[in-house]
């Protein structure tokens, strides 16, 4: 199953994002992994934050604990310092020895607010340097040196810098890229979603201004166009193919009657013979004939209309052609269902379906036609003799497409089935008009 064009966009959206996004964190880090003077000011930056978090003030007293996730980090030997002192140079915290007159300026000197000098240039890291960190009104000098950077603590400025000036911003904007792109999507696709769905009730020969195309993408639009106008032009041809067949079909009738009367005249049984063969051709020039019309129907011409009485009034009205050919026909009926139809189609459709059943079976055969629940009429043939050489036909030709295109008008469905005894023609109808 395809999927919709708004996941297809979102997907390649976010895909081209994270590229982008693994492209320039490639570059922040390159950036500052070459620029040593930036990367040792970050480092010393986040250091100073982090040790000034362990200040503790009580009134005007204030005291100092070395955060715990700092607890191990100025272990002897591991190379890393730090000096915590008030203004006035009472030293809080000191974990450096005599390391602090090394890297750290003097206890006597007001250092400024941020400084950073190289121990050594180069990787790893060899820096020293300090702020000033105030919180409740109390200022502390914070000092932090390191001398080889042995746990690797560029990394979590590394981190850092792509949090800040890469993830959270990337972030944004692929979700605003995203939302944006799949709800634009879905908006502009909105009227061609109702052209799909007004397409699968267009008929060809009623297309009237055809598919709504004012709110389209330009595109799309033009694309729907074409398919108006090959709807259109369908249309066209089919309305001329329907004409010319009830032209011909019009034309035909007259000469057939004249034929069946002049054959009348004829005292033979080639005559005869004749006459039957004009016969069914006049039934195909009718059915021709109904065919074409069917494609004037309109909605005001159904119905409420009791099925029962109406396949009571065709039996009626078949027996006599039917007994005439040597079979039996009759009627029976389970409930009285009402449904919405055009009765004289219905009608033709039930009477076409019992001369196939007719036509195509042996003299002798009981033609049953009933009315149940559903509601269903079902028209059953059943032979009193078995005949070899009799094989029903699976196809009724143009009486089935007659049949087919009236049941598809009344949403109606034909359903055939053979038994040991016959065949069974039942023509299902999707709705029941309470009684």
């Amino acid at each position: 199953m395809t999927r919709p064009l708004w996941q297809i966009a979102a997907i390649r959206i976010v895909f081209f994002g994270l590229i982008a996004a693994l492209a320039q964190m490639a570059l922040v880090v390159a950036d500052y992994y070459f620029n040593d003077e930036e990367l040792g000011r970050l480092l010393i930056e986040q250091q100073v934050d982090q040790l000034g978090e362990g200040q503790v003030t009580n009134g005007s007293a204030t005291r100092y604990a070395l955060p715990d996730e700092m607890a191990d980090l100025f272990a002897p030997g591991r190379g890393y310092f730090a000096r915590v002192r008030t203004v006035d140079g009472t030293i809080l915290f000191s974990a450096c020895d005599a390391a602090c007159e090394d890297h750290f300026l003097s206890r006597t000197v007001r250092p400024p607010d941020f400084w950073v000098r190289f121990i050594q240039p180069g990787k790893p890291l060899h820096v020293a340097g300090g702020g000033t960190v105030e919180r409740d009104g109390q200022v502390l000098m914070v000092e932090f040196a390191t001398v080889g950077d042995s746990e690797g603590l560029i990394w979590g400025v590394f981190w850092h810098e792509v949090l800040d000036h890469l993830v959270v911003p990337m972030s944004l904007l692929l979700l605003f890229a995203v939302g944006g792109a799949i709800v634009s999507i879905i908006a502009a696709l909105r009227p061609v979603e109702a052209a799909a769905q007004a397409a699968d009730n267009l008929d060809p020969l009623e297309v009237g201004e055809g598919l709504p195309t004012g709110t389209m993408p330009r595109e799309i639009s033009r694309l729907t166009g074409a398919v108006n106008r090959a709807f259109k032009r369908s249309g066209d041809l089919i309305r001329g193919q329907r004409m010319l067949t009830s032209a011909i079909a019009h034309e035909v009738r007259t000469p057939l009657a004249i034929i069946k009367l002049e054959l009348s005249g004829i005292d033979s049984p080639k005559a005869r013979k004749a006459e039957a063969d004009v016969d069914e051709l006049s039934d195909f020039v009718a059915q021709l004939t109904a065919l074409a019309r069917l494609e004037a129907i309109n909605e005001r011409q159904f119905q409420d209309t009791n099925l029962a009485q109406l396949c009571e009034d065709v039996v009626s009205a078949v027996a006599p052609w039917v007994l005439a050919r040597g079979d039996t026909i009759a009627f029976e009926k389970d409930v009285e269902a009402m449904v919405l139809i055009i009765p004289s189609l219905i009608r033709d459709a039930c009477r076409n379906l019992i001369e196939n059943a007719v036509r195509h079976s042996p003299p002798g055969t009981e033609i049953t036609v009933r009315v149940t629940g559903g509601p269903i009429i079902s028209i059953i043939d059943r032979k009193r003799q078995a005949d070899a050489s009799m094989r029903p036909s699976d196809s009724l030709g143009i009486g089935l497409a007659i049949v087919e295109r009236v049941l598809t008008l009344h949403g109606a469905r034909l359903v055939q089935h053979r038994n040991a005894t016959g065949m069974v023609a039942s023509i299902h109808f999707n709705s029941e008009i309470p009684t």
